[in-house]
C-alpha cells in the first residue's frame, strides 16, 4: 500500500470518529438529564429501604443512586430533611421531585404552595411518589389532590402475595412490569381516591391475590398538573423490590416520562375504575366474600382489639392493687 492510499485511509478512519462524536454530542444535547431530588424523610412510620443505619444510605437510595450511576439517564441528589430541600430557592435545581415519606413533612406553608402551585405545573416538571407518599401530609388538601389518595390501611401485608394487572402495559412509566405480575408486596387501599382525577395504570387483581377484597384498589396511576406530570406507584414496601429490576426499570422509565423525555397519557380514566370495582366484587363473590362478609370481619377484629385492650387496662388496675407503689 503506498504513502498516498495510508493517508487517504487515516483521513478517512478520523473523519468518522468525528462524525460519531458529532453525532453523540448533539444527542446528549438533544435530551439533558433530568435532574431529580429524592426526599425520604419519615415523620411517621419508618419503612425500612429508607432507613439509613450508621451513617449508610438507605436501600432505596442505594437503588437509585446505582440506578443514576449505570443509566446515566439523570442526577441524583438525597435529602431526609424536608424543610431544607422543599424551598423555592432549592427546587430551582431539579427537574423531578420523588416523595418516599411518611407524616407530617416539616415543609413551610408558602414553600408548600410555592411547589405544588407554581414549579410543579411547569412543563418538564414532574413529581413521582413511591408507596408511602400517601401516608405524607394526610391533613394538606393541596398535597392529598396532587398524590391522589390518602392510606387508609393495608390487608395486603408485606409477605401477601398480590397479583396486579398493568391495564396499559404501553405506557412508558409502566411498561417495564408487561401485562401482570406477581409478586409479596404491601399494597394501600386509600380514602381521598377521586377516580375522575387520575389515569388509573395498574390495579391488584382480586382472582389472583391472597388477600381479597370487593373493591377497586389501583396501584398506580398519573395525571397532569398544570403543565407538569405526577406518577405514583404504591409498590416499594419491602426492601427486596428496590433490586427488583422490573420495579427498577418503571421508575427510571417514571423520571424520563415526567421531566417530559416520553409521551403517555394523563386523560382520566374514570370508567376504568367503575369496572374495576365490578370485576373485584364478582371475582370476591366467587370465594364468599362480600362487602358484608369484610364488614363482619372488621367488627371481629375490632372487638378483639377493645377487649384485649380492657384487658390491659384490667390487669393494669390489679397490678396496682398488688404493689400500691407501681
Amino acid at each position: 500500500m503506498n504513502v498516498s492510499m495510508r493517508v487517504f485511509l487515516l483521513a478517512c478512519f478520523f473523519s468518522l470518529i468525528a462524525l460519531a462524536c458529532v453525532k453523540w454530542s448533539s444527542l446528549q444535547a438533544a435530551e439533558p438529564q433530568p435532574r431529580v431530588l429524592m426526599l425520604t424523610e419519615s415523620k411517621g412510620f419508618v419503612h425500612a429501604p429508607v432507613k439509613r443505619t450508621e451513617g449508610e444510605l438507605a436501600p432505596s437510595e442505594v437503588a437509585m443512586r446505582q440506578l443514576s450511576l449505570d443509566s446515566g439517564a439523570f442526577t441524583l441528589e438525597l435529602s431526609q430533611d424536608a424543610s431544607t430541600a422543599i424551598t423555592k430557592e432549592n427546587l430551582k435545581r431539579f427537574d423531578v421531585v420523588l416523595f418516599y415519606t411518611t407524616g407530617k413533612l416539616p415543609i413551610k406553608d408558602d414553600e408548600m404552595n410555592y411547589f405544588v402551585n407554581v414549579w410543579l405545573k411547569q412543563p418538564k416538571h414532574g413529581f413521582i411518589g413511591i408507596h408511602s407518599a400517601t401516608d405524607t401530609l394526610k391533613d394538606d388538601p393541596r398535597y392529598v389532590e396532587l398524590v391522589g389518595g390518602s392510606f387508609n390501611g393495608h390487608p395486603w401485608t408485606q409477605n401477601t402475595k398480590v397479583a396486579m394487572t398493568v391495564h396499559e402495559p404501553s405506557h412508558p412509566t409502566v411498561a417495564a412490569f408487561g401485562k401482570a405480575l406477581l409478586m409479596p408486596e404491601e399494597i394501600y387501599q386509600y380514602s381521598q381516591f377521586v377516580p375522575e382525577n387520575v389515569r388509573v395504570l395498574m390495579s391488584l387483581d382480586m382472582s389472583g391475590s391472597d388477600v381479597k377484597r370487593p373493591y377497586h384498589v389501583p396501584v398506580a396511576w398519573v395525571r397532569s398538573w398544570g403543565e407538569g406530570r405526577i406518577f405514583y406507584n404504591n409498590m416499594g414496601h419491602r426492601p427486596d423490590t428496590w433490586t427488583n429490576k422490573q420495579f427498577l426499570d418503571s421508575v427510571l422509565s417514571s423520571i424520563r416520562w415526567t421531566a417530559g423525555l416520553t409521551d403517555g397519557p394523563t386523560a382520566p380514566n374514570p370508567e376504568l375504575s367503575a369496572a374495576q370495582q365490578e370485576k373485584a366484587k364478582k371475582d370476591c363473590a366467587a370465594v364468599g366474600i362480600t362487602d358484608a362478609t369484610v364488614a363482619a370481619e372488621a367488627a371481629a377484629k375490632a372487638k378483639a382489639r377493645e377487649e384485649q385492650n380492657a384487658k390491659k387496662q384490667q390487669d393494669k388496675k390489679q397490678d396496682k392493687k398488688a404493689d400500691p407503689a407501681k
